[in-house]
C-alpha cells in the first residue's frame, strides 16, 4: 500500500559533525555558560552554511551527544550540575530554540539538563525543538555507566511524569521522531520500545570513538534501522577540545540510516556536514505495511519476551532512591553497582 499523503513527507535530514569546546577547563560557572552560547552561535552559523550548500529541503539538523559541554572528568555531581547542566526553561534551551526558529528546522541535540523534582541529579537528555521554537520531545537517557538516570529513580520518576515519558515520540510534520542517546544504541530494546510507540526517524545524538573498521556502535546503527524498518540520522562529535584527551578520539562516522539499513550518507573526520541525505516517510511506511519475511517489527512476538525480561532481575531499578529520599552519586557508586550485578548473574550461573 503507497502512502503518497502529505503527512508522509521527505525531506533532507542533516547529522552536523560538529566540534566540541568542552567545558571541563573553565575555572567558573559563568565562563562555562558563556562558552556554551559561544558553541551554540558557531554551530548556527554552520547550519546556515549548509543549508546554502545543500539547499532549502533540509528540515532536520542533530547535533552531537554534549556537544555543547563535554562530559564530566572528576568533577562532582554538584560541580557539573552547576557548571553544564542546563535548566529546561534557561537561557540554553533559549538560544538553541532561537537557532531552530532562525533556520526553520527540527533541532535535535542531546544535553545534561536539570530537574526540579530531582535537585539532587541531573540527567542526560535528548531533545527535538521545532521550527517554531516549542520543544516537541524530550527523552532522558535511561542506561549510563556514569550519569543518573529515570531508572535509578525510576518509582519516583514515574510519579512525576508517567510511563509516558519514558519512551516518548513526537509526531510531526516530518513524520514520528524518537531519540536513543549515544551507546543506547547497542541495546535493541531502547529502540524498539520507541518502535512500538509508532517511531519511524531515530535522532542518534553520539560522541564515540570512529574508526574505519566495523565498530559495534557503528554496526548497530544498521541493526536497529534493519530491525524497526525507521531511518538512524547519527551525529558524532567531530573531535573534542578543552579535554586531555586527544581531540580527535571522538570524530568521524556522522551518518544516515534509511531503513533497509543502507548507509546513505556518511562523513569522514572533522567538523562536517556531509552526513545529509533524504528521509523518505513514506518508504518506512510502505515497508512496515508490507507483509513478507523482511517485516521484522510486524513479525515481533513481544509478548514471547515479556516474561523472561520480568523475571530476569539482571539491573535493580530505583538505586538511587533510599530511605524513600534520592541520593547524590559519587563516581564510585556506578562501579560498584555494576559490580554487584555482575555477582548476582554469577550466583545464578548466567555468568
Amino acid at each position: 500500500m503507497t502512502d503518497t499523503s502529505p503527512s508522509a513527507p521527505a525531506y533532507i535530514a542533516l547529522a552536523l559533525q560538529s566540534l566540541c569546546e568542552a567545558v571541563n577547563d573553565c575555572t567558573s560557572v559563568e565562563s562555562a555558560r558563556d562558552r556554551v552560547l559561544a558553541s551554540i552561535a558557531r554551530m548556527s552559523r554552520e547550519i546556515a552554511g549548509s543549508k546554502a550548500f545543500i539547499g532549502e529541503g533540509v528540515k532536520l539538523v542533530v547535533l552531537p551527544e554534549y556537544g555543547l559541554t563535554g562530559f564530566p572528568m572528576g568533577e562532582t555531581a554538584e560541580q557539573w550540575r552547576a557548571k553544564a547542566a542546563f535548566d529546561p526553561d534557561g537561557r540554553e534551551y533559549g538560544a538553541l530554540a532561537e537557532l531552530a526558529v532562525k533556520h526553520q528546522v527540527y533541532l535535535g541535540g542531546n544535553a545534561y539538563e536539570t530537574d526540579p523534582h530531582f535537585p539532587e541529579l541531573y540527567f542526560q537528555a535528548c531533545f527535538v525543538i521545532a521550527p517554531d521554537g516549542r520543544t516537541v520531545l524530550r527523552y532522558r537517557r535511561l542506561i549510563s555507566m556514569y550519569a543518573p538516570s529515570p531508572y535509578d529513580v525510576l518509582d519516583r520518576y514515574l510519579d512525576a511524569y508517567g510511563a509516558d515519558a519514558l519512551f516518548p515520540v513526537a509526531d510531526t510534520q516530518i513524520g514520528r521522531l524518537a531519540a536513543i542517546a549515544s551507546e543506547e544504541i547497542l541495546y535493541p530494546e531502547i529502540a524498539r520500545c520507541h518502535a512500538m510507540k509508532g517511531a519511524e526517524v531515530f535522532i542518534h545524538p553520539t560522541s564515540e570513538a570512529a574508526s574505519p573498521m566495523a565498530t559495534p556502535k557503528n554496526i548497530a546503527k544498521q541493526a536497529r534501522a534493519i530491525e524497526n524498518l525507521a531511518y538512524v540520522v547519527s551525529a558524532n562529535t567531530g573531535g573534542m577540545a578543552g579535554t586531555p584527551i586527544p581531540q580527535n578520539s571522538a570524530d568521524r562516522g556522522s551518518k544516515i540510516v534509511d531503513p533497509r539499513g543502507l548507509v546513505i550518507a556518511e562523513a569522514a573526520s572533522g567538523p562536517s556536514m556531509c552526513a545529509y541525505g533524504e528521509v523518505d516517510i513514506a518508504l518506512v511506511r510502505r515497508m512496515r505495511r508490507r507483509a513478507g519475511m523482511p517485516n521484522l517489527l510486524a513479525r515481533t512476538p513481544a509478548a514471547l519476551y515479556a516474561g523472561e525480561y520480568a523475571k530476569a532481575g539482571i539491573h535493580p531499578a530505583n538505586t538511587l532512591m533510599a530511605d524513600g529520599t534520592v541520593k547524590t552519586p559519587d563516581r564510585t557508586f556506578y562501579k560498584a553497582r555494576q559490580e554487584k550485578v555482575i555477582d548476582a548473574l554469577a550466583k545464578r550461573g548466567v555468568i
